[in-house]
């Protein structure tokens, strides 16, 4: 456990102390708050029409401004997501503290782990400082927060899977460009994979609804706690991190 803390805490340090990371809250801050503005804005317009005509439009608010923030975020995110993680392994490959690190009586679990953490509670820090928005809400109406914090559950889920396809991406090269450039078109796949169940036959259809982060996702975006759903995030996260692990075990023997 001191192996894991003290590689958890290195890449934490790392990631405060670069600039780029400091630009990439900004912007997810910057954008984030321009689509909660627009939502805002549409909820207001559609809750006065209801007002006026309450037998023709049912406005709900979970549906109609919070769900679609939280999606935002997560489309967004799974756009960052490359980004935080494409320095996590192929930057210790290209400068060669890789075989340092593989050298130390550290186990490839304890690296990978402490590195998918850290920047798991990065991401975090994102989403916490993102709300803001949506945390004023409780000031000007009364959203269902167990609806709410199962958004920020998906949230986090989903952040878990991204951030594993990303470090396994890191994993298999030493140039950071290439990683995130690998990490987005899967992640891309996964997202709208669903959306071929619409054309493909039915039990194709099926298999591919049920592989989609999206479809899952919005379940949980829409306050429903679904284990399959809970399921799939754990044993997608843990996929990838294993087959992260298992490169840096064929690494270590090539040290």
């Amino acid at each position: 456990m001191k192996a894991l803390k003290a590689i958890y805490l290195r890449e934490l340090r790392a990631y405060f102390l670069s600039p780029i990371f400091y630009v990439i809250l900004v912007v997810f801050q910057v954008v984030t708050g321009f689509f909660y503005f627009l939502h805002v804005a549409g909820y207001m317009e559609r809750s006065m029409m209801a007002a006026r005509n309450p037998m023709a439009m049912q406005v709900d608010l979970q549906t109609m401004l919070i769900g679609p923030v939280m999606l935002n975020m997560a489309f967004l995110m799974m756009i960052i997501a490359p980004i935080l993680t494409m320095r996590l392994l192929a930057e210790e490959k290209k400068s060669g503290t890789l075989e340092l690190l593989l050298s130390y009586p550290v186990s490839d679990t304890m690296v990978v782990l402490g590195k998918f953490l850290a920047v798991w509670t990065v991401y975090a820090l994102m989403i916490l400082l993102s709300s803001s928005g949506l945390g004023l809400l409780f000031w000007l109406t009364e959203p269902h927060l167990p609806a709410m914090l199962t958004g920020y559950l998906g949230l986090m889920l989903v952040g878990a899977a991204f951030l594993s396809v990303g470090l396994l991406a890191s994993a298999l090269t030493e140039n950071q460009i290439v990683a995130a450039t690998n990490t987005f078109p899967v992640l891309i796949l996964f997202w709208v994979m669903g959306f071929a169940s619409f054309v493909a036959p039915p039990a194709t259809g099926k298999v591919l609804e049920s592989l989609s982060t999206l479809t899952h996702l919005e379940k949980l975006n829409q306050g429903l706690i679904d284990t399959a759903d809970l399921a799939f995030f754990v044993l997608f996260t843990a996929f990838f991190l294993f087959t992260a692990i298992r490169v840096l075990e064929a690494k270590r023997w090539k040290v």
